[in-house]
């Protein structure tokens, strides 16, 4: 992999992009990003709507396939057997399933018990634990489908902690949270950071970006900047990236590499798979 521009702080690379190229109905939403992710390095990863920071997440973590006419590999993820966790958009969670609070964070064990896999006491006070940090404590048979949509997002971030991972991907993790739900997880995200863990997190909220996150990645299909924050969230770069995207021209000629779009997913799916490499 090419990690001679290192822009996401210091550090090993976890994550290395080499021309990384993805596209929907052969247009693409990605187009020939390069750069690594450092271990233990924190990005808010920025860009006009569409600008395709959905889809870097989902490449990262191995949901979309990725590549253009290279048969070189386009992205590697350097985890050593560790797992990595992914929240998708709030929006593409299907809340109607049927599960309970504490089965829907037990799911973020599943990686290390498997199907048959049994529940031993310790895994159970990882999980009592989760609720705890997230001020959850007492819904544990609460139907997800009762929860606010802030509760059900403490949810997801208890089992983002039993999950243990090296990598965490979060996508938009705040939009439309109350004040309070979102205070509380960015603390939880800032304690990641502090324990060397590697996030990376789609957000629109320059503000809390510029406060919260040492490190930018701006897109506009392209890549645009990508350093730490004050250096990228420049209005000359913020400029550039609108002007990116109102141009993009759809009919010029594209990548035949083709991913079908992706619907909504029911709570027990909203893990990435563990595997090191994609």
């Amino acid at each position: 992999m090419n990690s001679a521009s290192s822009p996401a702080g210091h550090g090993a690379p976890l994550v290395d992009l080499d021309n990384l190229t993805v596209s929907y109905r052969k247009h693409p939403a990605l187009h020939h990003i390069s750069g690594v992710f450092a271990q233990g390095s924190l990005t808010a990863v920025m860009g006009p709507n569409g600008s395709g920071k959905s889809t870097l997440l989902k490449s990262i973590a191995g949901l979309l396939p990725v590549g253009c006419d290279r048969p070189a590999a386009a992205l590697q993820v350097n985890l050593n057997h560790r797992p990595m966790a992914y929240l998708p958009q709030f929006s593409e969670i299907d809340r109607s399933f049927p599960i309970d609070v504490k089965d829907c964070v037990l799911l973020g064990l599943w990686g290390r018990t498997g199907p048959l896999g049994g529940m031993g006491a310790a895994m159970l006070e990882r999980v009592d634990a989760a609720l705890h940090s997230v001020g959850l404590q007492g819904f544990e048979r609460r139907s997800v489908g009762s929860l606010s949509s802030g509760q059900f997002q403490r949810v997801l971030f208890a089992r983002l902690l039993v999950q243990d991972a090296d990598l965490i991907l979060l996508d938009e993790p705040f939009n439309a949270m109350d004040a309070r739900t979102t205070a509380d997880l960015l603390a939880l995200v800032q304690h990641w950071h502090q324990e060397r863990r590697t996030v990376i997190a789609v957000l629109h909220d320059e503000a809390q970006v510029r406060q919260h996150f040492p490190q930018t990645l701006l897109l506009a299909r392209e890549r645009v900047a990508w350093g730490p924050t004050a250096v990228v969230l420049t209005p000359e770069n913020l400029q550039r990236a609108r002007a990116m995207a109102e141009a993009w021209d759809e009919t010029a000629r594209v990548c035949e590499l083709d991913v079908a779009p992706t619907g909504p997913m029911d709570p027990s799916r909203t893990q990435a798979p563990s595997s090191t490499a994609v």
